[in-house]
């Protein structure tokens, strides 16, 4: 039942890793984990060629410890489908990191879903493999029927026990993917002085007049 567990939670670990490498707008050094290079023939983690860099929330910097090896770096990006354009200024690669789009947010939940469900699969497969395992222990003698219910039992629930887990790593991927960055007015000294003064005189206004105040105003203060 051990080598079961940890299966299960060797599959786990790994969706989480796939879902690092799944950009949601925000630069990240963990996007490129699944990256190799060719480095002399042999495929490199990225981040054993090179030091990588997170200079804002939109940049990321790779800065390679051999200079010869930036041109494979760049194709190494580009070739592993993540949406990102290097850029290669003889020194570093450069990657700026877009804002995502409504639909590129759709179209990176579906695909979350798709990967957790094929998690969940496996999961299941795991699971039918202990359950095959005892099905043999009974049948050889190994262990009786009651053990065979009381095991098959301990795996049932340990197969609840990782789904669960991949239902909330999934979640919790779906709502990074889906969080957007919040816009804040500015309220700056103007506003609040305007603010004062409507406290006022906004009574003895006509509609028109307060129509207009207010419309000049906002536009002042998303400015």
């Amino acid at each position: 039942m051990a080598e079961i567990e940890s299966r299960m939670e060797k599959t786990v670990n790994a969706l989480k890793e796939e879902y690092n490498s799944i950009r949601t707008g925000r630069a990240n050094a963990s996007i490129l984990d699944r990256v190799r290079v060719d480095y002399y023939g042999t495929p490199t983690p990225i981040n054993q060629v090179g030091t990588i860099s997170i200079p804002d929330a939109r940049s990321i910097v790779i800065s390679p410890f051999d200079k010869s090896v930036l041109g494979d770096i760049e194709k190494a990006i580009q070739k592993a489908e993540l949406g990102l354009n290097p850029g290669n200024d003889g020194k570093v690669i450069r990657i700026s990191i877009p804002p995502l789009t409504a639909d590129r947010r759709k179209e990176l939940v579906k695909q979350a879903k798709t990967t957790a469900e094929n998690y969940r699969t496996t999961i299941r497969n795991i699971r039918r493999d202990g359950n095959d395992d005892l099905k043999k222990q009974q049948k050889a003698g190994e262990i009786t029927e009651d053990q065979l219910k009381t095991e098959t039992d301990k795996l049932q629930k340990l197969t609840d026990k990782y789904i669960d887990e991949i239902n909330k790593v999934y979640d919790s991927k779906e709502k990074e993917i889906k969080k957007k960055k919040k816009k804040w007015i500015h309220w700056n000294w103007t506003s609040l002085k305007f603010l004062f003064m409507l406290e006022s005189s906004w009574m003895g206004m006509e509609d028109g007049q307060r129509k207009e105040i207010c419309s000049e105003q906002m536009d002042t203060m998303k400015a």
